[in-house]
Formats: C-alpha cells, sequence, structure tokens
C-alpha cells in the first residue's frame, strides 16, 4: 500500500510527456473526419493552441451563419478549404505536423472575445512553441487579405509556415478555356462569311478613301492637340488655320467626299448610262451638288480665314 502513492508519482511525468502525443492524434482523427479540416469549437480550440504543441496550426475565424449576413466569410470559405483539402496531399510525416481549423462565430462566441475579434473572417498562423520547428515566437500571425479571397496567394503565403510548401494548384478553369474556343470557332465561322468581303478590292478601295479622307481633314491634327469637340459657345468651327475643333473634322471630310463622289459620278457612271434622259438628268443633278457643296466649302474658309471676300452661292 505504501509503495501505490511512490509509483503514481513516479509515472506521472510520462503521463505528463505524453500528452503533446495523446493531443496530436486526437487533433490527426478530428482533420482526418473534417476531410483535412477541422471544426473547432471552444474546447478543441484550446487543444489546437496548447501552450506545449510541437505542431502549427493555421485557424479561420469566420460567421457563416445566414442570421451573421458575412457575405466575405461566405466569399472567403471556398478559397480557405481549397487550401486545407491540398494539404491532405502531402506525407503523413510533414501532415501531422501542421493542421487546418476553421472556427465560427457561434461555435467559439468566448474565443472571438478572448482574442478582441470584431469583424471576420480572420486567419491566424499559430506557430509550434516546442519542437525542432520552434522558433521562439508564441504569438500567431495574421494573414493580409490585401492579396484578396483567392486560394493561390493564401497557400503561398501560408506556406512559409508549414513543414513543406502546401501543393495547391489551381482548378481547371473550364470556363476560360470554353470561352476561348467559342471565341475562336466563332472567328473561324465568321472568317467563312467575311472573306470573300475581305478580299474584294472595293472593300480595302472604300477603306482607304474613308482612312484618307478623315486623315486629311485633320483628325490627328485634333488627336494630337487634344483639341475640343467643340467651341464652348456651341460652335464647332475654330478660327484661324492653327485651331480645329473635333467636330469640324466630321463636317470638313463630308463635304470632301460628297465632292469627291459627285466627281466620281460624272466620270465613272454617267458616261456609261445607256438612256439620254438619264444621263441628262444626273449630269444636271451631281453638278448641282458640286455648286452648292463646294459653296459650303467657300463658307468654311471664310470663316478660317478671316476677311476673306469671296464667296460662291451662300
Amino acid at each position: 500500500m505504501i509503495l501505490l502513492p511512490f509509483l503514481a508519482l513516479l509515472s506521472f511525468p510520462f503521463s505528463f510527456a505524453a500528452t503533446p502525443d495523446s493531443a496530436r492524434q486526437q487533433l490527426v482523427a478530428l482533420a482526418a473526419a473534417g476531410g483535412g479540416l477541422i471544426k473547432l469549437d471552444s474546447a478543441s480550440y484550446d487543444l489546437l493552441t496548447a501552450p506545449d504543441r510541437d505542431w502549427s496550426a493555421s485557424i479561420e475565424f469566420t460567421a457563416l451563419d445566414t442570421r451573421r449576413r458575412c457575405a466575405p466569410c461566405k466569399e472567403f470559405n471556398p478559397s480557405w478549404n481549397a487550401v486545407a483539402k491540398a494539404w491532405t496531399k502531402t506525407p503523413k510525416a510533414h501532415r501531422d505536423n501542421h493542421f487546418f481549423a476553421t472556427l465560427d462565430f457561434d461555435n467559439g462566441q468566448t474565443v472571438f472575445q478572448q482574442l478582441g475579434l470584431s469583424s471576420a473572417p480572420v486567419v491566424y498562423v499559430f506557430p509550434p512553441v516546442e519542437g525542432p520547428r520552434a522558433t521562439g515566437r508564441t504569438d500567431p500571425s495574421k494573414y493580409d487579405f490585401s492579396h484578396g479571397f483567392e486560394p493561390e496567394p493564401l497557400a503561398q503565403h501560408l506556406s512559409n509556415h508549414t513543414p513543406i510548401p502546401i501543393p495547391y494548384s489551381p482548378p481547371f478553369d473550364w470556363a476560360r478555356w470554353i470561352t476561348i474556343g467559342s471565341g475562336i470557332l466563332t472567328f473561324a465561322v465568321t472568317l467563312r462569311f467575311v472573306s470573300p468581303i475581305l478580299q474584294s478590292r472595293w472593300t480595302w478601295a472604300v477603306g482607304s478613301i474613308l482612312t484618307s479622307l478623315i486623315m486629311t481633314s485633320g483628325y490627328m491634327f485634333t488627336r494630337i492637340r487634344n483639341s475640343p469637340f467643340m467651341g464652348g459657345d456651341g460652335s464647332w468651327i475654330a478660327g484661324g488655320f492653327q485651331n480645329q475643333f473635333g467636330q469640324e473634322v466630321q463636317v470638313v471630310a463630308l463635304v470632301y467626299g460628297t465632292l469627291g463622289a459627285a466627281f466620281l459620278m460624272l466620270i465613272m457612271v454617267i458616261p456609261y448610262q445607256t438612256s439620254a434622259q438619264r444621263q441628262r438628268f444626273q449630269i444636271y443633278l451631281w453638278s448641282t451638288i458640286i455648286v452648292l457643296v463646294y459653296s459650303i466649302l467657300v463658307v468654311l474658309f471664310k470663316v478660317k480665314n478671316r476677311g476673306y471676300p469671296f464667296r460662291l452661292l451662300l
């Protein structure tokens, strides 16, 4: 009877030394039951962050209940679960030295109060206190959400605190590649029907003429000088040859284009008319258009060159 208390005293150090191992086994079992992620409450939080731990832990403090209306929590939680799942792919010798866990506000309000947390989500990394990985630091470090809620920067940051880097790889982006494939297919089909138009010399002739009209009307002049579209008083013609408004480019291009089209009609179209009456009518029509539009061009020149005394009709 006297030896029993003495034997109990001798066995006490061994039972105390075995406590971290038994705690680790409990945590390993909890992680396995949660698919690599421990669902914490106040008691299991104390077990995971025990002061004599020789393991590290990453803990997500969140509030996923719909009553809490925490949209960031719902947005970040899938990224957290993805990184925790990636950690389960590591060898057991390393996996059992770092644990991923989640503590919901409704399951650990006392812990939130203890840590002074008033918002969520928050990620803390608890370093090992004992063992070969101990650094002498006991306070947890906080993850900076300035990188966003994406899982890749989260995995990169947490890999600085795990025994080996977290083998996280982004999932195959089906939506992106389907979009790219659909775009290529649409472009190929469109090219199939548009190619005759692109191969036509008239398409390139019209494009070249329109580009020449726009450029010779002063488009680059206004772009380089950042000229306003119109004057402050609503005028769209700037006086002087060194000034020009954006709307003036459109008017000048329209005038030049109309005059050019009228001359082309007189030269290339009207001579091939089989009806003398139709030919005579078109001659009168396009000649009248040339005179009227050219008179407008003279008016524009008078505004630009103040004091120009001549005019045609207007």
